[in-house]
């Protein structure tokens, strides 16, 4: 990729999240919503990836609120073990634990199924929630560029392994759920099958003059992630579908939330959001309301399965779902 392509792709990619900025703050001011109340979920267990801090820490909060059994896979160990210690304490559920999963090891990864399956327990929901974003050009344990590696290969390995429980766990009337976290920018994202890698392949004018420079796009890697992760919803809903299973697929945009993630960023939106974030971006309480609702929402609500982009903000097949990128959380 060359360098004007580099800074077309993180143009593109900013402009999206300005974009979704705006429109949250349009429907904050122009629109209400309503509060959903949801039952509780005694006796259903749940896998949050990346749960120990940001959206994926509030969805185990408030799903551990509800009663569900919930295990954070993550790769930190001392952060994890802090997180279930914290929400034991504000949940009052004992049913919170922690097994290691690093998403940028296929081995990792597989054992990580390995122990939860040695558990004998269901698993009624998977929550492919952790991810990296615009981090340095390097490369994943199994050599994958990280963006793909960890954000797609790990949640596509992960879901792939875990299917076979989740079908025993899932019932007509009550399916087991697969929700995946994406991001608006895959608007702006290109899969690039002849470079899935982010490589840095030259360009022509590059090859015919002899320049040597290269360019690593993270802002172009991160978005193809992220379509990757749509494209691989949509069709493992339709195979889903198509057999009958008793799983639904979904995909989320949790709009743009003042989260850790944004440490790799410009240093201008660093700035930015240091300094205006409580206005900004989503408030902390309700940026994992989209996933929650995936999560709980009635089986009629998420009986289709397919994530379609109604808007910026919020990809649902929900037919009842809510209409806004902001979904309240149950108290």
């Amino acid at each position: 990729m060359s360098p004007l392509s580099a800074a077309l792709a993180a143009l593109r990619v900013y402009a999206v999240g300005a974009a979704v900025v705006v429109a949250q703050l349009l429907r904050r001011r122009l629109r209400g919503f309503a509060e959903p109340v949801f039952p509780l979920q005694l006796e259903r267990v749940a896998i949050v990836t990346g749960g120990t801090d940001g959206i994926g820490y509030s969805t185990v909060k408030h799903l551990a609120k509800l009663g569900m059994h919930v295990i954070i896979g993550g790769n930190n160990q001392g952060k994890a073990e802090e997180a279930v210690r914290k929400i034991k304490e504000e949940t009052l559920n004992d049913k919170v634990e922690f097994l290691y999963c690093d998403l940028a090891s296929m081995r990792s990864i597989q054992q990580f199924v390995q122990r939860f399956k040695m558990k004998k327990i269901p698993l009624h929901v998977l929550v492919n929630n952790a991810g990296v974003m615009m981090v340095p050009q390097r490369t994943t344990e199994d050599g994958f560029e990280e963006h793909f590696g960890v954000n797609y290969l790990g949640h596509f390995l992960l879901t792939n392994l875990l299917l076979d429980t989740l079908r025993e766990s899932g019932a007509p009337g009550r399916s087991a759920r697969v929700v995946t976290v994406s991001s608006a920018t895959h608007y702006v994202g290109e899969l690039n099958l002849d470079d899935l890698q982010s490589s840095c392949t030259q360009s022509l004018l590059q090859k015919k003059f002899q320049w040597k420079s290269k360019s690593y796009s993270a802002h172009a890697a991160y978005a193809q992630s992220k379509l990757a992760l749509v494209f691989f919803t949509y069709h493992l809903q339709a195979l889903l579908e198509a057999t009958g299973s008793p799983v639904t697929a979904n995909v989320a945009d949790p709009g743009v939330v003042d989260t850790d993630l944004y440490r790799h960023v410009f240093w201008g939106t660093r700035l930015i959001k240091k300094l205006f974030g409580w206005c900004l971006f989503k408030v902390r309480l309700r940026r994992s309301g989209v996933s929650l609702w995936l999560v709980l929402c009635e089986p009629t609500c998420a009986e289709f399965g397919f994530a379609f982009p109604r808007r910026p903000g919020f990809l649902c097949s929900c037919p009842g779902g809510p209409q806004d990128d902001e979904v309240p959380l149950p108290r």
